[in-house]
């Protein structure tokens, strides 16, 4: 794969990053767009295997995702523009915003525009749901063991456990196919 420059994975990412309402749940519909289809410096499969390994690690999600994809895109230059634009375009609005915030927050123009904010969220969460599941379940054993955890999680399990128990039984399978295939 060629290496992109950094002012193009900075720029990319700092678009994502504007757009990005709602934190990490919502990143996929988002990088699928603007990173598979508009740029074609990924697949549909690295952007779900990137966004589920950012989901085991600690931190933020859209930061995760970003050093990861940065890396791939241009190795260490690749992650740093990545991570750069990915939080500066939040950072500056943020910034922004604050300083006339307690000003605005009365006005009725804002509540309803946080409303419409809420509920493209909902609708980006739920394109990223939808995604999630047509990558993940894709046989009775994968169901099965999506029905297991939603319940244990029901019941209060701890999700670390879960996920700890879930990258286990992954290894484990894995393992057991590679034996077969010896």
């Amino acid at each position: 794969m060629r290496k992109i420059d950094f002012w193009n994975i900075f720029k990319a990412f700092f678009k994502i990053g504007a757009i990005l309402l709602g934190g990490g749940y919502v990143i996929i519909p988002i990088m699928k767009q603007e990173l598979v289809e508009k740029r074609n410096w990924l697949t549909d499969d690295e952007v779900f295997d990137y966004y589920s390994v950012s989901q085991c690690l600690p931190g933020i999600i859209a930061i995760n995702m970003s050093i990861l994809v940065g890396y791939k895109l241009s190795k260490t230059k690749g992650m740093l523009a990545s991570v750069f634009g990915m939080a500066l375009s939040p950072f500056v609005s943020i910034v922004i915003v604050a300083s006339f915030l307690t000003k605005i927050m009365n006005l009725p123009f804002i509540d309803c525009f946080l409303g419409g904010v809420n509920l493209s969220v909902i609708i980006l969460i739920y394109l990223t749901l939808k995604e999630m599941w047509k990558k993940s379940i894709v046989d009775l054993f994968s169901f099965f063991w999506f029905v297991l955890i939603l319940s244990l999680t029901i019941i209060k399990v701890n999700p670390a456990l879960l996920i700890i128990g879930s990258i286990l039984l992954g290894l484990a399978i894995q393992k057991n196919k590679g034996a077969r295939n010896v």
